[in-house]
């Protein structure tokens, strides 16, 4: 129907697809810092420096890319700003921010990239690294701001600016995987629906011969 998400249609299944693609890589990053401290051990075993590892804000937003990937791809504003929505209500429950927090942040950033018109530019990989570092800045930014409004503590804003810069170049580096998720998806969601309007339109061409089949026998 018009206006409408029907179960099963390519929208739906587009939705499906980044809607579980996105809640993978929030326990991804979440459980990214287990992946830096068994790293860490290793380059302490093979005696390589690995002090890198350990710097405060280092751990990914790995949601926030494929958030950006939606806007830049200007899904409908609905579907898209519903799908962040629910990725940020899963980081606020996943890293225990307060509820609302990422919800907020994740659809005023997705509807931003949304209104950027940057289609064409973000397809350059360097590009692709350096809309996400922005935008993982102005993330940073709405998220502090709101816990200096909102938040009971005055010192976490603070303290929390210091990481901002080593996540934004974390989360940017991350980002042409991302991206090129976000591709394979697309394509795989187009596919998928361009059979099952294959199958719906064999099915009915069957249908079609059965029904008259046996008219012209009769008039025969």
């Amino acid at each position: 129907y018009k206006g409408g998400c029907k179960a099963g249609s390519p929208q739906a299944v587009r939705n499906t697809a980044f809607f579980i693609a996105g809640l993978l890589l929030v326990l991804a990053q979440e459980h990214f810092f287990r992946l830096l401290r068994l790293l860490g051990k290793l380059f302490a075993v093979a005696h390589i420096p690995h002090g890198f590892l350990m710097i405060p804000g280092i751990t990914p937003a790995l949601t926030l890319p494929l958030i950006l990937f939606m806007g830049v791809q200007e899904f409908p504003l609905l579907r898209g700003a519903s799908v962040a929505f629910v990725l940020g209500y899963a980081t606020d429950l996943v890293g225990m921010a307060p509820v609302g927090l990422y919800s907020f942040t994740y659809v005023a950033l997705f509807i931003t990239a949304r209104g950027a018109g940057i289609r064409l530019a973000a397809q350059a990989r360097w590009m692709q690294v350096l809309l996400t570092f922005a935008f993982t800045l102005v993330k940073s930014a709405m998220l502090l701001g709101l816990l200096a409004i909102f938040g009971r503590d005055t010192w976490v804003p603070r303290a929390l600016w210091k990481i901002s810069f080593p996540h934004a170049i974390s989360t940017a580096l991350f980002a042409p995987f991302v991206f090129h998720l976000g591709v394979r998806l697309l394509a795989w969601t187009a596919a998928t629906s361009k059979a099952d309007r294959g199958l719906t339109v064999a099915a009915g061409t069957r249908g079609e011969r059965a029904t008259t089949e046996p008219r012209q026998r009769e008039h025969g």
